[in-house]
Formats: C-alpha cells, sequence, structure tokens
C-alpha cells in the first residue's frame, strides 16, 4: 500500500534509540532498569520475556505513554520528549496488546481515524485518506470488514483493524504489542509477513511476543527481558538457546533445525515429567 504523508528517514540514524531507561510505577522498584539499544531503518527487534516482565510497559515508554524516571529516547535522532501528540503520532504507530470495542464506526471509518495526525482540527478525511484506508485493508485481507461495525467484529478481526488503522498513520517507526494475540495460525503468519514487508519498505518495527518461533522466523534482533529489570539484546542466533528459553519459561523447550524448512524451530520436549 502506498503510505501518505511519511516523514523521510535517514537509515544511517537509529529510528529510534533508547539511551539507559529506566521506568517505575513505584519508585524504588523499577521494571527495568538502564535500557540500551538502537534499532535503524528496516530493522526487526522482538521482545521476549516472561508475564510482568515489563515489555507492554517498555513499548508505552517508548511511545510517550508513559514518562521514564531516566534516560533518554530518540526518534530520527530527536529527543521524543520534544514532540507534540501529533507529532510522534506521524511517527511512531502503536498497536497495543488491549483494544476494547468503544467505537461504533464501521471498521472503515475507524481505519481512517489513523489519518488524523495529518488532518486540520476542522478537517474530515477526503478521499486520498480513504484510499489508504481501503490499502490497508486490502493488505491484511480484511476489506469484507469494510462496512461492519467495529463493536460487532470478533477480537481477531478487531486486532487486524487496528493494524491497519496504524499503517495508514504511514509511521517510520511501528511498535507491536503481541500482534498475533487472538490471531488463528494462518493470520498469524498472515502478521509476520506483514512484519517482514514493513521492515523491506525500510520501516523500524518492535514487537513483544510470547511465542520463541516468531524472532526465529522475523530473524532480527532480540530482546529478553529478564523480569529482573535488565534487558539482553542481540541477534537471534546469539542469544536465543535452549538454556536461555528453558530458564525464561521453565518448560522443557528445545531448539531443532527442521531440514524441511531450513530453519531452527523451538519445539516443546513433551507433555509427560
Amino acid at each position: 500500500m502506498t503510505s501518505g504523508n511519511s516523514i523521510p528517514h535517514d537509515m544511517k540514524t537509529p529510528a529510534i534509540e533508547a539511551e539507559g531507561v529506566t521506568f517505575s510505577f513505584t519508585p524504588g522498584r523499577p521494571v527495568f532498569s538502564d535500557v540500551s539499544f538502537a534499532i535503524r531503518p528496516g530493522e526487526i527487534l522482538t521482545l521476549l520475556g516472561p508475564n510482568g516482565s515489563g515489555k507492554s510497559t517498555l513499548l508505552d515508554c517508548l511511545c510517550g505513554l508513559n514518562s521514564i524516571d531516566r534516560g533518554r529516547i530518540s526518534i530520527n535522532g530527536s529527543s521524543a520528549s520534544s514532540f507534540s501528540r501529533a507529532d510522534m503520532a506521524r511517527r511512531v504507530g502503536y498497536v497495543p496488546q488491549t483494544h476494547p470495542p468503544a467505537f461504533d464506526f464501521p471498521v472503515r471509518d475507524y481505519v481512517v481515524m489513523g489519518r488524523a495526525p495529518y488532518l486540520g482540527i476542522f478537517k474530515v478525511p477526503g478521499k486520498p485518506d480513504y484510499d489508504l484506508a481501503d490499502a490497508a485493508l486490502a493488505s491484511l485481507d480484511i476489506a469484507h470488514l469494510r462496512d461492519k461495525l467495529y463493536s460487532k467484529i470478533s477480537g481477531g478481526e478487531r486486532q487486524q483493524a487496528q493494524i491497519a488503522r496504524m499503517l495508514v498513520q504511514a509511521p517510520g517507526v511501528v511498535l507491536l504489542d503481541e500482534p498475533t494475540n487472538h490471531l488463528d495460525y494462518g493470520n498469524q503468519i498472515k502478521i509476520l509477513k506483514l512484519v517482514a514487508g514493513l521492515s523491506s519498505r525500510g520501516i523500524a518495527v518492535i514487537l513483544t511476543t510470547h511465542i520463541p518461533d516468531h524472532p526465529i522466523l522475523l530473524d532480527g534482533a532480540v530482546g529478553i527481558l529478564d523480569g529482573k529489570g535488565g534487558m539482553k539484546i542481540g541477534k537471534v542466533r546469539e542469544i536465543i538457546s535452549e538454556r536461555v528459553l528453558k530458564d525464561m519459561y521453565r518448560a522443557d523447550l528445545r531448539l531443532v533445525y527442521i531440514e524441511e524448512s531450513r530453519r531452527m524451530a523451538c519445539i516443546i520436549g513433551g507433555l509427560k515429567d
């Protein structure tokens, strides 16, 4: 799909960078401390970690929903704290994990709301905006939902409508919090292919997941939040190991090379003790 009004990005400057970021809900008890990474245009970072380790909270910090205790977050070399809400929305697209059906609009109108950062306060979406919304719906194979009420579609369909809405923002950075949640296996694969497609267009993507196969398939960088405030980051092949996965999920997980797929895969050793 065509991305209208997208902001040019310097391929050498990190699309998004965190430097020594620390955040806590309760003073003195940080969710994570001194988190640092730099993701350039076209790169993918997948965040893994047990429940409660701070994956979603970190995404909230990166898009400005949470105010960090310490450190700096930069978007294309500029401090994120200097951006207005509209400026941030033109640069960073965020699809949260939860999306209550609070909207009684048709899906097409819901999706076109993603154009709001580019419209004046009294301006309504025009044909080019709706064309982008239609293209986003088509790219996710959910054009058949365009006239259905957002509040009446399933959780998985709402997840895809949220992603479509994010796409029409034309951001240079995309944050996805468990984007395959609520989706059947076929639609999970479709979303992973979408992530790979965004990367090939020079868009930086950070996503969270509980499924170790996702970072393996995407073959980018992986960040593992240990639940104790730290995060280890690096290439998938350098960071993910059977020992790391077993410790993280407290389960008998194995990494096996699948000859037919020509890749490593994460499998469970079995259900018996």
